[in-house]
């Protein structure tokens, strides 16, 4: 089998509120889609979501690496051979994993409907039969994420995570109003994305929400602070994940030896797609570290390759893929049982694509042959 052509789509995906985080707020959330085709007919999609402020990229970095770069050295490969096509893609530029990611999972794609098997067949097989869904409350305030977080328990979820991240005061009014308001009973989940900036800061936020029975707390200092964590993990007694501050192989075994997180949250926008995500999944396992995968708000394209890694892994305890739930229009048909999802057995991501609805939301678009 050989890759004939790679087709790229740069669309907006309408949100249906604004999404807010501590360092921008989204009121669409821009993507690539990748469309690959082999000669033997069969069609593989994949999804590059880039963040400026996660990897470092951005959508027409990406959609320009894509074209210019990566998708020439492509045609005529075969993409059963994943191995060798991330050897290829890391020889042709360093990092990028967006982009790489969005080839990545348009292969398996393609390796699954060849196989006639879905994706986490070929990485491990099954072994969960569901995730719950967690909500994602974005930055507002207090009373509102109380509220909205009550709405949601009321719709059957079990399990927040908080976004927040701007001061100290303000965040420990946010997280300790939703507390209340929904009770002991209900799991929450606190993510900083980097906004507490140094464990100094974080120290205090911490001390103050002790008795607020968190799950964790995600990334409360900068990205490359990987100290700051450790310092952090051993003054308080709430657990701890790096997020921003896991990128590849090279982060991970960093967190392993200064021992700086009791979790971790895998990304296949941030370590470049499905392979390198298992590949992660068991450099953890062996240190004992439980995963998350998590979302860079993907389409049902991205979230639906997400949760295939982590169906197939026992380490990988939580998911937070919720991408297709804020969209007011989706290019594919991933299906939720909230708050819970399920994974169909149809083979490579299972997902079918809406063209119609493509079309609609491209605003460039290329062939490379």
């Amino acid at each position: 089998m050989k890759i004939t052509t790679i087709e790229l789509y740069a669309i907006h995906l309408p949100l249906h509120v604004p999404f807010v985080v501590s360092y921008h707020t989204y009121d669409y959330m821009p993507s690539i889609i990748v469309k690959i085709e082999t000669d033997e007919g069969i069609i593989g999609y994949g999804e590059g979501v880039a963040d400026e402020h996660v990897t470092g990229e951005s959508l027409e970095g990406v959609y320009h690496i894509l074209k210019s770069t990566l998708a020439p050295v492509l045609i005529g490969q075969n993409p059963l051979e994943i191995e060798k096509i991330h050897d290829l893609m890391n020889k042709t530029i360093y990092g990028a994993p967006t982009a790489k990611a969005a080839i990545d999972i348009a292969c398996f794609d393609i390796m699954g409907k060849k196989l006639q098997q879905p994706v986490y067949q070929l990485i491990g097989g099954r072994y969960h039969d569901e995730f719950p869904i967690t909500h994602v409350l974005s930055i507002a305030e207090p009373d509102q994420m109380a509220a909205e977080a009550a709405f949601m328990v009321e719709e059957g979820y079990k399990s927040f995570k908080m976004k927040v991240g701007t001061n100290v005061s303000k965040d420990v009014e946010r997280i300790q109003a939703v507390r209340e308001c929904v009770g002991e009973d209900i799991a929450i989940r606190v993510d900083v994305n980097q906004g507490w900036n140094n464990s100094a800061t974080a120290l205090v936020a911490l001390k103050q929400l002790q008795d607020c029975d968190l799950d964790w707390v995600e990334q409360p200092v900068v990205a490359d602070d990987i100290d700051g964590m450790v310092e952090i993990k051993s003054k308080t007694m709430i657990p701890l994940m790096i997020d921003e501050g896991l990128r590849g192989q090279r982060e991970m075994l960093e967190i392993i030896q200064k021992r700086a997180a009791h979790k971790v949250n895998i990304k296949l926008m941030k370590c470049g797609g499905i392979l390198p995500a298992v590949k992660l999944a068991h450099q953890a396992e062996l240190a004992g570290i439980e995963c998350q995968i998590g979302s860079m708000v993907e389409s049902s394209i991205g979230s639906a390759a997400g949760f295939h890694v982590a169906f197939s892994k026992k380490i990988i305890t939580s998911v937070e893929l919720t991408g297709p739930l804020k969209f007011s229009k989706d290019v594919g048909n991933l299906h939720y049982d909230v708050p819970f999802i399920h994974l169909t057995d149809k083979p490579g991501l299972g997902i079918e694509m809406n063209e119609k609805v493509l079309g609609e939301l491209t605003i460039h678009q290329d062939i490379v042959r």
